[in-house]
């Protein structure tokens, strides 16, 4: 993330206007470096230490075994996000109007809508964990017991200030990820060492061993919050200069995200020895002020409350690109607010009507990872061919685009990503579905996201490549003889 940038889409200390058209080389700024906190920001969230405990609990690892899954978890998954960010500084605009090169203009709405539907439950999971980490600091300040209408007054209040960070746009995100980060690495601190001279340590380290398998299961399972933010990468890259070494980003997103993500897992894993029931809680917040002293779980919580709505603002921020390459025809600030309403109705729904927040929650991330994984596979193979993008092409929503292929369809894409999400789902088992091959060694492993994407990758690397893109003149030659004679091709233009 650059440190500093001015153009006419950002500004410091102004609401980003930039939609889905590409930043001009000559207002990029800044460093791989700056990549650090962004990712760092992305993964503050108390859920890490509900999914550290759930290794202990449902998984059955010891110590050692969540140690493997604590690196290998976001080694691999912000690998991935890291490795597609690279296309955001190679074409400026956002992951999923890049993806317009990828499946055709028309094309592109079939991932695009599935990746939307997707961050509605995952922009809802957080709303609803920062809902419950008010409701705790409300209990634990002042008593205060949740029922129905505090409830929806915390979540309304959660969801508010989450919209009102991402529709600043990157400035906020940058401004609130920095400090947040700074704040919530200090009160970890203190936790940590908490937990060092309060928790009994043989009966953390004289846990049996688990399966092999369910470590393999647990790997998948935090890797899938990781594959959640593949498609946004290139959202926060696109401010970059070309130049910007490829590596020292991928670098960068992986350390910002592997230096939360392990401490917290670990942490969630050792409470759990000693509280082996906060697993199942009702809720994925309230055993912090049971487990640590006011004077620490107080601030933590709030700082970390902080953390949540800069993750779901992040995502809402995304999600407002998202929902421009789908036709909704506002400026992003306010294409996000179709998810600030979905969070808000889903959240209620989650909070009150569902038995077990846990349950809900793994099997979320289980079919979130599946589903972006098949776009992943498709889109990663098309980055190894591809240099550049047209950005013309990218905005031009009809027939006239490069990117229009037949139809408005690249077909091999959209027949290795539609093959792949359902040769993905085969292998999958959540709490209330099971794919047919969810008892085979990958999917009693729980590596269907695993399979989604070698099957999109090695699909699309073997079936015919699309024409290669006109050139920009016979393309607008071809455009000024289609309105010549009055031919309509039925698509629209985008607002940005």
């Amino acid at each position: 993330m650059p440190h500093a940038a001015t153009s006419a889409g950002v500004s410091e200390g102004a609401m980003e206007t930039r939609g889905l058209e590409p930043v001009p080389d000559g207002e990029r700024t800044g460093h791989a470096r700056g990549l650090f906190p962004t990712w760092v920001a992305a993964n503050i969230s108390v859920l890490l230490l509900t999914m550290g405990a759930g290794l202990i609990v449902f998984n059955g690892l010891n110590f050692w075994q969540v140690l493997i899954v604590a690196i290998a978890a976001p080694g691999v998954s912000y690998g991935i996000v890291g490795l597609i960010s690279l296309a955001g500084k190679r074409g400026g605009s956002p992951g999923m109007a890049l993806s317009r090169a990828v499946f055709g203009q028309r094309g592109n709405l079939f991932p695009g809508s599935l990746i939307w539907i997707a961050r509605w439950g995952w922009e809802t999971i957080n709303a609803v964990t920062g809902a419950y980490a008010l409701l705790t600091i409300l209990d634990l300040l002042f008593g205060v017991r949740s029922g129905t209408p505090l409830i929806i007054v915390t979540l309304l209040t959660f969801v508010a200030c989450t919209f009102l960070v991402s529709g600043l746009g990157i400035n906020a995100l940058r401004v609130c990820g920095r400090w947040s980060a700074y704040l919530f690495g200090a009160f970890s601190v203190l936790v940590l060492v908490h937990l060092v001279s309060t928790t009994d340590w043989p009966a953390v380290f004289g846990r049996p061993a688990g399966s092999t398998a369910l470590m393999i299961a647990g790997i998948g399972t935090v890797a899938a919050g990781g594959l959640s933010w593949v498609p946004s990468g290139p959202d926060f890259t696109r401010y970059l200069p070309r130049s910007v070494s490829g590596g020292a980003m991928v670098g960068a997103t992986v350390g910002g995200a592997g230096v939360v993500v392990l401490p917290m897992v670990l942490m969630g894993a050792v409470m759990a020895v000693g509280t082996p029931d906060l697993a199942d809680a009702r809720d994925p917040v309230s055993f912090i002020g049971t487990l640590l002293p006011t004077w620490i779980s107080v601030p933590y919580l709030l700082i970390a409350l902080v953390g949540m709505v800069l993750i779901n603002s992040m995502s809402m921020y995304s999600a407002g690109f998202t929902a421009q390459t789908l036709g909704i025809r506002v400026p992003r600030a306010w294409a996000v607010s179709v998810n600030a309403v979905i969070s808000l109705v889903l959240g209620f729904l989650l909070m009150v009507v569902a038995t077990s927040f846990i349950g809900s929650f793994v099997s979320f991330l289980t079919l979130l990872a599946v589903a972006f994984s098949a776009w992943i596979g498709v889109f990663g193979v098309d980055m190894l061919r591809r240099r550049t993008y047209d950005g013309a092409a990218l905005m031009d929503t009809t027939r006239t685009s490069a990117y229009w292929y037949r139809g408005g369809f690249a077909r091999s894409a959209m027949a290795a990503w539609g093959t792949a999400l359902v040769v993905g789902l085969l292998f999958t088992r959540v709490d209330w579905f099971a794919g047919p091959l969810a008892g085979s060694w990958l999917g009693a492993n729980g590596l269907g996201w695993v399979v989604t994407i070698v099957v999109s990758a090695g699909l699309y690397a073997a079936l015919p490549r699309e024409p290669a893109p006109e050139p920009a003149a016979a393309r607008n030659a071809a455009g000024r003889g289609a309105a010549a004679t009055g031919e309509d091709d039925g698509a629209t233009q985008p607002t940005s």
